[in-house]
């Protein structure tokens, strides 16, 4: 399978010249298997142009897997052409918020509303299926089968393991490392460690045998402790850490902070490079808009 990346951004689109290198749009992942098929995760800003990609060879068939609704994951969406057009089939894949009770149609729905966008969602004229899904269930797409797991941010979070054609690739979505919540004195601290311990391995299981991650680190490691715990995302080692717990031999890093320039992200980058371990089994990079991976 090819993978591609149509946005790297987190939060908001960044356009400028300060982020032409590794690209101003908001998460979108394009994959297509050997066979063809055509699998999106995420639709932010990204999505946009991929959208556009496709129309050459209508009619569209796509399967969007949505790792969760916030804004920079779902904004592109009303702007993807092939939902706009008969005879394209377009088949959302996404999980049910429990905390407002609402399904992936309604919550897509609503963003296409008169207040948000000039054209409603009942106006598409593609076909269109909204799927929920739950955690560890396995979808088949074609020659691919995609299965989810939830991860840990604000609202309900899926990460999307795709296999395809020999090969397996994960990505996380948004994703926090989870933080023990107590002080080590205290006496719910031990009992929240193993919890987490519980599902730390859990994820490493599922993630295993990956040949390639897509993790989000939207921060340093000194911003994240510094004031983001708990604001859902990553920091660079807790996905090189990540990786390297799971035996995952190649390690893309996304969802850049809106703020940081090329360069800030090339200086980070040279110190990651400088910092990573020689025994490390794990080649780690930075994800920059439309670069292409073959696996």
């Amino acid at each position: 399978m090819e993978i591609t990346f149509h946005g790297v951004r987190g939060s908001i689109p960044s356009p400028g010249p300060d982020t032409v290198r590794y690209g101003g749009n908001t998460t979108c992942v394009g994959i297509r298997t050997d066979a063809g098929d055509v699998i999106i995760l995420d639709g932010g800003s990204g999505i946009r142009q991929h959208g556009l990609d496709l129309l050459s060879e209508l009619p569209v068939h796509c399967s969007i897997f949505i790792t969760h609704t916030h804004w920079d994951h779902i904004q592109g969406l009303p702007f993807f052409t092939p939902l706009f057009i008969p005879g394209n089939k377009v088949d959302f894949y996404g999980a049910f918020d429990p905390v407002y009770m609402k399904d992936l149609k309604s919550i897509l729905s609503q963003q296409m509303e008169y207040c948000y966008f000039p054209v409603r969602e009942n106006e598409l004229k593609a076909d269109i299926s909204y799927n929920t899904l739950r955690e560890g269930q396995k979808i088949q797409v074609g020659s691919a089968t995609v299965s989810c797991i939830l991860l840990n941010h604000p609202v309900l979070n899926f990460g999307y393991l795709v296999e395809a054609d020999g090969k397996r690739f994960f990505f996380t979505g948004d994703n926090e490392p989870p933080v023990n919540i107590y002080p080590e004195d205290d006496e719910n601290y031990a009992e929240y460690q193993e919890l987490m311990q519980e599902r730390e391995k859990h994820v490493t299981n599922f993630i295993r045998g990956a040949d390639l991650i897509l993790a989000d680190a939207q921060y340093t490691e000194a911003e994240y402790f510094k004031d983001k715990v708990g604001w859902g995302h990553g920091y660079y080692q807790s996905c090189i850490a990540m990786a390297e717990r799971a035996e995952i031999p190649r390690l893309f890093i996304t969802h850049h902070d809106p703020t940081r320039t090329d360069d800030q992200l090339d200086a980070i980058f040279a110190d990651l490079q400088r910092d990573h371990s020689p025994d490390s089994s794990v080649e780690i990079a930075l994800a920059r808009e439309l670069t292409k991976i073959k696996l």
